[in-house]
């Protein structure tokens, strides 16, 4: 699956992940390669994402996702 984080300011990730975990407005979870496509929105917390058993992860204040076709774009304001 392809992430794409994006910040007002700049493109804070882009890349192929095995896993991604978000901080949603109804509470956190986990999208996985060939999840059901999705639109939210995210609360304040750390977008988290794991490559190679590696974890990486950014803190945001609020932010909305997309999922379509295995490419994951997240918009966010760093905090």
């Amino acid at each position: 699956m392809t992430l794409k984080v994006l910040t007002p300011e700049r493109t804070a990730f882009e890349g192929e992940v095995e896993a991604v975990f978000l901080p949603g407005s109804a509470g956190a979870f986990e999208v996985l390669p060939d999840h059901a496509p999705i639109i939210t929105t995210l609360e304040e917390g750390n977008v988290v994402w794991r490559i190679g058993g590696e974890e990486s992860s950014l803190p945001v204040k609020r932010g909305a996702l997309i999922l379509k076709d295995n490419v994951l774009t997240v918009c966010v304001q760093e905090g």
